[in-house]
């Protein structure tokens, strides 16, 4: 639906038709919808959707957008919202709202809410518990496969996903888990005990969200239980929250690679201020660690005026030392995201990156040589360029492997150690090497 159309029938209060029109459009598609209209038809056409359609629509919303609505509807609408939420969502929902909408969005929701979400408002931030649901199907071990689907009709509308039911004993500590499928394919009088797996992969309350987001995508899982210490369920994670975290963890180490403090804000909705703040502390950090490099060319004075053709491969020998340094730290960083690095392979990653930098440093100086030989015919010159190429390389290659694994063994983001600070450590090492490798060579 073309938004022009809804803004036609907006304008001539055609409302039954546009309500018709609206049905045939996903729920995830209504809020680009929305961002094209003023504030006064954003209201108008959120009350004339469904109450199941206008809950969906709301949980699909820039946070920006959700704030606006709120202020304008009233506690009625707002309450049918929270109704059609689960509880994750709701959560998620008062952690970005001011304080302010956090209390209007409190008195829509009833008091049996309210305290789960207190509860879960308790756990630490970016754990397992934070992004959790508490709306699941729990069965008993005793019951019949008749009873179990009378148990799924009763509860299964205000579960988040039907798909996989957990077997509970008395004190709901956590036995088995049986899927709807094996339900629905087998005889009614089959008692749960004998289909559920007892061999279920859980997760405590307290462990990190990207640590839960890799176990989601190891194991293929669509929803994974939440135990607390005594292996009792408090709650389950579904897929969309882990392809979440997924992306706010990915946006996050972008944004450090970037060398820029990390921002939960979309880009329009941040302010230039912001963005200024975000940016600038590690630019000014870089900006000054230069300095070094600065100084240390200012030392070899001498050597200029001896050669001044040496300043001209002063761009090209920091370049090609960064983008090594980025390449390697990029590799790394993936890895250990992955775990397929782990801190105990710093030796085979170290001794792999070498034989990657000779290669690479050998081919780079080869072909500098040529070219400097064809340009300058200087043999000295091509010797002291090659030697230092193979040398930044491999200096390059070791520093961006082993400063990510360093972050990770002082339990830092190894995305710190990105392209910005260490093209800043390379330049550094790279005119050093350089300018001892010229001198020695050149005796100058």
């Amino acid at each position: 639906m073309e938004i022009d159309e809804v803004k036609k029938l907006i304008e001539e209060k055609k409302f039954n038709t546009l309500k018709e029109e609206l049905k045939g459009i996903n729920s995830a598609d209504i809020p680009s919808l929305l961002e094209e209209l003023d504030k006064e038809s954003v209201v108008k056409l959120f009350r004339i959707l469904s109450k199941e359609q206008a809950g969906e629509a709301f949980s699909y919303m820039e946070p920006y957008m959700k704030e606006k609505l709120i202020q304008d509807l009233t506690d009625t609408e707002l309450k049918n919202i929270m109704d059609e939420l689960f509880m994750d969502d709701t959560v998620d929902l008062i952690e970005e709202m001011p304080s302010n909408v956090v209390k209007k969005i409190l008195k829509a929701v009833n008091k049996k809410d309210r305290k789960i979400i207190n509860e879960l408002l308790q756990y630490p931030e970016d754990s397992a518990g934070s992004i959790m649901t508490t709306e699941f199907i729990d069965l008993k071990e005793s019951m019949t496969i008749e009873q179990a689907l009378q148990r799924i009709r009763d509860i299964g509308i205000d579960s988040e996903t039907i798909y996989n039911c957990y077997v509970l004993d008395k004190n709901r500590v956590l036995l088995g888990i049986v899927n709807i499928k094996e339900i629905l394919i087998s005889k009614k009088d089959q008692v749960i005990k004998d289909l559920m797996t007892t061999n279920v992969i859980s997760v405590n309350t307290l462990e990190d969200q990207e640590d839960v987001a890799k176990i989601f995508d190891k194991y293929d899982l669509y929803a994974l239980p939440v135990v607390d210490n005594e292996k009792r369920l408090v709650g389950i994670i579904t897929v969309d929250d882990a392809i979440n975290v997924i992306q706010d963890e990915t946006s996050e180490d972008f944004e450090k690679m970037a060398a820029m403090s990390p921002n939960e804000e979309g880009y329009f909705e941040t302010s230039v201020f912001k963005h200024a703040k975000n940016r600038i502390v590690w630019l000014l950090i870089l900006m000054l660690s230069a300095a070094i490099t600065g100084g240390i060319i200012t030392n070899y004075e001498n050597a200029f005026a001896a050669v001044p053709l040496l300043v001209a491969f002063i761009p090209m020998i920091m370049g090609t030392g960064g983008n090594c340094g980025s390449q390697s730290s990029t590799l790394i960083i993936r890895g250990l995201a992955t775990d397929e690095i782990e801190l105990k392979d710093i030796f085979k990653v170290l001794w792999k990156e070498f034989r990657v930098s000779i290669i690479v440093g050998v081919v780079l100086a080869f072909v500098n040589g040529i070219r400097i030989m064809i340009q300058y015919d200087d043999l000295q010159l091509a010797i002291v360029i090659g030697l230092t190429l193979i040398a930044t390389v491999a200096l390059a290659k070791a520093l961006g492997c082993l400063l990510p694994l360093a972050a990770k063994k002082l339990k830092l983001d190894p995305a710190i150690m990105a392209a910005p600070l260490i093209t800043t450590l390379v330049d550094i090492f790279s005119i050093l090497v350089y300018f001892q490798i010229a001198t020695a060579i050149m005796n100058i």
